[in-house]
């Protein structure tokens, strides 16, 4: 089975292994994304060892899978281990005769946050391993994964204790682009149309797991309706399981998730904790910034007269899957087909409207590319207004280092777009207001991002540039 896309990554991964110097490896992402299978196809028989934690697994059961493990790789153990201090000897001892000059000793360990148990010991162990032994065996590969970001993040990447800065290389594995997700449904053998992949991206977010459930027999409103709103689905209840995978203790983290998925625009720290009723303090803080490492949020910059001010950042949920499950969670009602018998109705336009602008805010860089400034230095940045009579804000902002500004407007739309009075007329206020408040003096760049082609008429040529959504692709 070939990969697709993760060439970056592939060549990072061989190029890690392929040094002289020992080498400890971080790959991280959110659930689902293909983290084990983009390893186990990379290095594929070259592993020396390479065991899987146990989801939920207690103590003993880690220790009986790092035996098993062991045992399937030759590995003789004379007695079981009593804690991760000894498991770790054993393995040192086991490895001891595949170092070499010639090839390198690759051991990778899956699912590690899930080997942390509490009271265990085991990342006390895993640091002294590394201290004591594996870091100074010049061709030893450790790479470990895991889809706690969190805890790969405290416990590993910006680890205090005795991991402290001992990560030689950390690998965030992204979703696929929609590049890539057209790449993969169509090596599926998948016959759809871009507006239906872009449709398919609206839903799963580029997470290669849930594009492999996809049916190529079934359109793309059977498969949802399947997979979603059908009694058993199989993603009915991935939302509380995602989070729960993500984070120790889901609950404050959707909790966040959901107040956000109530404002569109986003809330600042400030009206988070407003809305929330809860208290200042860091723990806020760091909910968030693990939020925006798993995904889910982005946080973005306001303009304001010439100054990105970061303290007053915005939130925003973008995760798209999260987005499609807090909209139409309590709108299904039972309906097993709700998607097939809402096509083309307000509910269904609404949210293909929405989530068309967070996937453009997922490829940025895509967007950059095709106004060919993706050799310019740039800052993307969000507006509000602070008048309160003519309340605007724009999404998405493209400050360039040449001078210019793209004001992009981001517009869904199923067949060819028509710029109508109406939304002429708001989209000038709201660029109006931006120049009036941020007294910016580059030139501005009136700039339409649609799904479908933009018909021409007497309000479509007041726009400087014209974009589709090939250009996410």
């Amino acid at each position: 089975m070939s990969i697709i896309g993760r060439n970056t990554e592939i060549q990072l991964l061989e190029r890690h292994v392929a040094s002289k110097n020992a080498e400890f490896i971080a790959l991280y992402g959110r659930r689902r994304v293909g983290k084990t299978f983009l390893i186990n196809q990379t290095f594929k028989d070259r592993f020396a060892f390479s065991m899987t934690g146990v989801l939920d697994g207690k103590k003993d059961e880690q220790i009986s899978a790092f035996l098993d493990a062991m045992d399937i790789f030759g590995y003789e153990t004379n007695e079981r281990p009593q804690n991760w201090m000894e498991a770790f000897s054993q393995l040192r001892k086991a490895l001891s005769s595949k170092i070499s000059k010639e090839s390198p000793c690759i051991v990778f360990i899956d699912e590690i946050p899930s080997l942390d148990t509490q009271g265990s010991g085991f990342t006390k162990a895993l640091g002294h391993f590394w201290n004591s032994w594996a870091g100074n065996q010049d061709n030893f590969k450790l790479i470990v994964c895991g889809s706690a970001t969190s805890w790969m993040i405290k416990n590993l990447i910006d680890s205090k204790g005795g991991l402290h800065n001992r990560i030689t290389h950390e690998i965030k594995l992204l979703p696929f682009t929609l590049k890539e997700t057209e790449e993969y449904l169509q090596s599926k053998n998948f016959t759809w149309t871009r507006q239906m992949i872009l449709q398919s991206y609206m839903f799963t977010g580029g997470v290669a797991y849930y594009l492999s459930l996809f049916d190529e027999c079934e359109s793309l409103a059977q498969n949802i309706d399947r997979l979603y709103f059908s009694e058993n689905g199989e993603m009915r209840r991935e939302y509380k399981r995602l989070f729960k995978t993500l984070f120790n203790a889901a609950e404050p983290y959707m909790r966040i998730v959901e107040t956000l998925a109530q404002k569109k625009q986003g809330m600042t720290r400030k009206e988070l904790i407003e809305a929330m009723k809860s208290e200042k303090g860091g723990t806020l803080s760091e909910q968030l910034q693990n939020l925006v490492e798993c995904g889910f949020i982005r946080k973005y910059m306001v303009r304001e007269k010439k100054v990105i001010k970061e303290n007053s950042g915005i939130y925003q949920l973008i995760d798209p899957f999260t987005l499609f499950h807090l909209y139409f969670n309590d709108k299904a009602k039972g309906d097993s087909r709700f998607l097939e018998n809402h096509i083309n109705t307000p509910v269904i336009n609404t949210w293909l409207g929405l989530s068309f602008e967070k996937v453009c805010l997922l490829h940025v860089q895509q967007i950059k590319a095709a106004l060919k400034i993706d050799g310019i230095s740039t800052q993307q940045y969000s507006w509000r207004s602070k008048s309160k009579k003519t309340p605007a804000q724009i999404d998405l902002i493209i400050d360039r280092a040449d001078g210019m500004i793209n004001l992009c407007e981001l517009k869904y739309s199923e067949t060819d777009y028509a710029l109508s009075e109406t939304e002429y007329n708001k989209m000038e206020r709201r660029f109006a207001a931006f120049l009036n408040e941020a007294e910016t003096r580059k030139g501005i760049f009136k700039t339409l991002i649609t799904a479908s082609p933009l018909k021409k008429n007497q309000y479509s040529e007041s726009v400087a540039v014209k974009l589709t959504a090939d250009c996410l692709f």
